[in-house]
């Protein structure tokens, strides 16, 4: 069952949430076991806060929030899928605390909302490994639609993964 979801909100990154991204992107335990990619420049984020707020035309980033609590990140980049056309492929990490409680769901609806309201593209996918059952339920909850599997896609702790790829188009949403 999940917890109270209706106060979710996605806003901005702040600089006061630079060190819990640090940490949900460069701490294997914060970050958790699908999540954890290895090392990285710790100063990457705080650098491209600086720079660009988190927000540019080809990607960005939000985190989601409870009662002012910052629940993790969400983020999004531009992807090719034709010549001319493109879709936004995106990607969430919660803090340890947060799993569980269906907030995640509700922050990847948000986001799929906010990316249909406010650029002209038209289509939002994610993936997620073949053993993350937790994601794939939270998608399918989202409102995203399972497409197949992308076999030998992503590399994580020395293997190459099995990863399943889900999609929303603006008529899903016009369905409900």
């Amino acid at each position: 069952m999940d917890d109270d979801v209706s106060g979710v909100e996605l806003r901005p990154v702040a600089e006061s949430d630079l060190d819990l991204l640090d940490r949900l992107t460069n701490d294997p335990i914060a970050a958790g076991e699908h999540q954890w990619f290895g090392w990285h420049d710790p100063g990457y984020l705080r650098r491209r806060w600086h720079e660009t707020g988190m927000l540019t035309p080809d990607s960005g980033m939000l985190v989601p929030t409870l009662g002012g609590r910052v629940l993790g990140l969400v983020s999004w980049h531009r992807s090719r899928t034709g010549p001319t056309s493109y879709c936004w492929n995106m990607g969430l990490v919660l803090a340890p605390e947060a799993r569980g409680h269906g907030y995640g769901t509700e922050a990847q609806r948000l986001l799929v909302e906010y990316l249909f309201a406010h650029t002209q593209l038209n289509r939002v996918e994610a993936t997620t490994e073949v053993d993350n059952r937790a994601e794939q339920r939270s998608l399918e909850k989202a409102g995203f639609t399972r497409e197949g599997v992308l076999r030998g896609y992503g590399f994580r702790d020395g293997e190459w993964r099995d990863n399943v790829v889900y999609s929303v188009v603006r008529s899903d949403l016009e369905k409900n």
